[in-house]
């Protein structure tokens, strides 16, 4: 590493002002600031010190989606492999094609069967994700002449693993340029979106190619097969159908139909572990999800309906189906878009919790929910933090003059 230090300090000159390569210092120095720390540190007693800076704090929340990036991984290829095995369907396209001349076998019971069947559609959608939009972010660095923030390497993980895994590559290029340049950029960049930038991206795909993202039949990365998804089956047929064709367990694993990374509530549990653990995911906002959900089905429970049978399913099965823990746990939390008061965080997560049993029960035609609820709340947080700024003045003026 040393001597990889003197090679990188050697070259630095050209890529700082008076450079030759100067304009392509902020390429420079995110590499360099990637491999090491930063070489500006503060010094004196008038500066608070933290190990943490944004780059450890980006690679931590990598760290904590791993658990989801096997999943997609492995569950997209057993998912996949079930159907071609126990219902007709054939391998989708070159995918297929490349699996079977690796000599591959498409048994959903082999293990290197299920991830490399998996891995032909996530690595795909991984590359065009980063190729385009750290494109997009180096584009902006250069222009305005400033560092290559590290915020896009949560965004560009956290983009693949909420998509179909048949979407198109040409898709996934628009949806994360929209997610950057119209989510994050045009507000100033890392710091300052409104609005979590892959949620955005997925935003704008969902209602610019719906065909690609219907819930009337499974993601299956297939082809000749198809079957409304759990989340539909919900809607129109209760709990009853997800406890005897499904099984919690098998939702609360992952072993479902859906997007590529957001199907196992337990690896997005083990995620929740991590960031709570190294103080970067706020726990609030992840409790206060849980008892939105709670609350609200459970009261939608005590109404019941005779013509809506999702009003019957209990909070439990929201958790488990579909991409509740995957919102709660690494969408809902992001530091940006999500309020910075703890009591703001409170009532954040709590309505998000609302709001996403309120779109899965009553407005099936999206019967996600989880990726509407982040959005309409993450437009709130900075009037749910001014309120709790101001009570607290109010509190703080009404002490001091007593």
């Amino acid at each position: 590493m040393t001597f990889l230090r003197k090679i990188l300090d050697s070259q630095a000159r050209h890529f700082e002002k008076g450079g030759r390569f100067h304009f392509l210092y902020p390429i420079w120095e995110a590499n360099d600031t990637f491999l090491f720390s930063t070489g500006s540190v503060t010094e004196g007693p008038s500066h608070i010190r933290d190990a943490l800076d944004l780059k450890r704090m980006m690679i931590t929340v990598v760290i904590a989606l791993f658990p989801c990036v096997l999943m997609a991984f492995y569950n997209t290829g057993l998912q996949a492999n079930l159907a071609i095995t126990y219902h007709g369907a054939q391998p989708l396209g070159w995918r297929g094609t490349l699996v079977e001349s690796l000599g591959v076998s498409f048994s959903p019971d082999s293990l290197l069967a299920c991830l490399a069947h998996g891995a032909v559609f996530y690595l795909p959608v991984l590359v065009v994700t980063f190729v385009v939009g750290g494109a997009w972010e180096v584009l902006f660095s250069l222009v305005r002449k400033h560092e290559i923030n590290e915020g896009f390497l949560v965004t560009g993980m956290l983009f693949p693993l909420i998509m179909p895994p048949t979407i198109p590559l040409w898709q996934v290029a628009l949806g994360i340029t929209f997610g950057v340049v119209i989510g994050k950029e045009i507000f100033g960049g890392t710091g300052m979106n409104i609005w979590n930038p892959a949620l955005m991206g997925r935003a704008f795909l969902f209602f610019a190619y719906p065909a690609n993202f219907s819930l009337d039949r499974m993601w299956t990365a297939v082809d000749g097969y198809s079957s409304p998804t759990w989340l539909v089956r919900m809607a129109n047929e209760g709990k009853e159908v997800l406890t005897h064709d499904l099984g919690w367990w098998n939702a609360f694993l992952g072993f479902e139909t859906g997007t590529l990374g957001e199907t196992s509530a337990l690896a997005c549990l083990i995620g929740a572990v991590i960031l709570i653990a190294t103080g970067i995911g706020s726990w609030r906002i992840m409790l206060g999800v849980s008892l939105g959900t709670l609350a609200t089905a459970t009261l939608l429970n005590v109404v019941g309906s005779q013509t809506n049978a999702a009003f019957d399913v209990p909070f439990w099965w929201h958790m488990a189906v579909g991409g509740w823990a995957f919102g709660t746990v690494f969408m809902a939390t992001d530091p940006v878009s999500a309020p910075y008061t703890n009591k703001a965080r409170w009532a954040y997560g709590f309505l998000i919790g609302v709001l996403i049993v309120l779109v899965r029960v009553i407005n099936p035609a999206f019967s996600g929910g989880v990726m509407l609820a982040i959005l309409l709340m993450n437009a709130f947080s900075p009037l749910l933090d001014h309120f709790v700024v101001r009570a607290n003045i109010k509190r703080r003026l009404a002490r001091h003059e007593a």
